[in-house]
């Protein structure tokens, strides 16, 4: 004979759905209690695999991103919070209507009266944190139907959850409002230094130094790179060589940037000893690599004898100029211009999102050309104007990276009842549970 299922009083009910105090995370309001995900929620999952929503359709398709695709019919009808069961289950999102789901989708529906809002920004806050030594899986983690239905919970009165609600959606929007801010700066940064360098090199920017001098436009000249400095090829990878070879640090592609080098790898290749002096880096090169992407074509900076016995590689070209006419920072900032930039991409040789120079182009290259003087003018002009731009950027990053940590601490706040939410006269929601559970 089946065993009976056991039939649990109000009162037993509400204790087993609240947490053990020795289970707690922390201490919350005397008129608030810890209660379990399960006991105040509807929990499925989606049943379309990862190919469903490839045909366009009427209603959402939700992912383990929690990425709406197009696709036709729908399982669920409800407000729902979605969650990721596996990959980066810190996609979490809020949706209310017809909607399918992928298989490691969980939609929790919340039961009322408790706010949906304030269970989502719960989650927002604690899930990650509780699941990060819960996961399952290798390759791709994923997270269990019993992770969500043991996932704890403060809650406080109804009437309290509507104020923590709109506490933090006001703080958020603040944050949010200088969020936008910053990345517009971020954002608006290449903008700015393009502005800059298109001023330096039609003249505007040392318009007063000349006036000063003396002298004026036409003592600008236009001359060809091979007229007023050398260019040296690189050194090709797996060459043999008969003679006595050592192996010395060099640089590729990858080690020159748009105005500055990226020297956190660098590799060593074998060459002859002959050829060292043939292949070597000296200080004040201007670098130009031969191409690979558009962004990357033409680009260069100046060497400072970062690492010494540096060579270089044949897809990175080595421009050597005359010092008393021409300056390697002046050339370098010059190539980085829209006015070098337009020459490169335009004599390129180019197929699908690659392009690139060769020498002869490069030795042909128009440069524009004050006297030595104005140039250190130019530069020293450049330099100060793109250090305070360079600040402010990094001051741009700095508002970026404390905004999330930020948005973190207001979350703590509110769910201990410390952003001045809570009334200790308020009925507790003891009271409330029992009518859920």
């Amino acid at each position: 004979m089946a065993k009976k299922k056991e039939i649990l009083t109000p009162e037993e009910r509400l204790q087993a759905a609240l947490v053990p105090e020795s289970e707690q995370p922390y201490k919350v309001p005397g008129n608030w209690c810890w209660t379990f995900l399960k006991l105040i929620s509807k929990i499925r999952t989606g049943k379309k695999d990862a190919n469903y929503g490839s045909v366009d359709g009427e209603y959402p398709f939700f992912t383990c991103a929690a990425e709406p695709i197009r696709c036709h019919g729908y399982s669920f009808d409800c407000n729902a919070i979605l969650l990721a069961g596996n990959g980066d289950i810190n996609n979490i999102s809020r949706y209310n209507g017809k909607f399918e789901a992928y298989q490691r989708t969980y939609v929790v529906e919340i039961i009322e009266p408790i706010n949906i809002d304030y269970v989502f920004y719960w989650f927002k806050y604690r899930w990650f944190d509780f699941n990060k030594d819960k996961m399952f899986g290798t390759a791709i983690p994923y997270i269990r139907l019993g992770n969500l239905q043991e996932f704890p919970i403060p809650v406080p009165p109804l009437a309290q959850q509507q104020r923590i609600i709109n506490c933090i959606e006001s703080l958020f929007a603040k944050l949010d409002e200088a969020k936008q801010k910053a990345q517009d700066a971020l954002d608006s940064f290449e903008t700015r230094k393009a502005a800059i360098l298109h001023k330096a090199f039609t003249g505007e920017l040392t318009t007063q130094w000349r006036k000063e001098h003396g002298i004026g436009m036409e003592s600008w000249e236009t001359k060809k790179l091979s007229e007023v400095s050398t260019l040296q090829t690189g050194l090709m990878k797996g060459k043999n060589y008969s003679g006595k070879t050592v192996m010395l640090p060099y640089l590729r592609v990858a080690n020159v940037q748009d105005g500055f080098l990226n020297l956190s790898e660098i590799k060593e290749i074998e060459v002859s000893e002959e050829l060292i002096d043939r292949y070597s880096l000296k200080n004040g090169d201007v670098l130009f690599t031969e191409g690979g992407d558009y962004d990357k074509l033409g680009r260069g900076t100046v060497w400072q004898g970062q690492i010494k016995n540096c060579l270089h590689q044949n897809h990175v070209f080595v421009v050597r100029p005359q010092s008393d006419v021409l300056s390697p920072y002046f050339l370098s900032y010059q190539a980085g211009s829209r006015y070098g930039k337009q020459y490169f991409l335009k004599c390129s040789k180019q197929t699908t999102n690659l392009a690139s120079i060769n020498s002869t182009q490069l030795k042909g290259f128009p440069v524009l050309m004050p006297t030595i003087e104005e140039q250190a003018q130019i530069v020293l002009l450049i330099d100060d104007l793109l250090a305070k731009e360079q600040q402010a950027r990094e001051a741009a990053v700095g508002v970026l990276e404390q905004i999330g940590l930020i948005k973190k601490a207001i979350l703590a706040r509110a769910f201990r009842g410390e952003l001045g939410t809570n009334d200790p006269r308020e009925e507790s929601v003891v009271g409330l549970l029992k009518v859920v559970v």
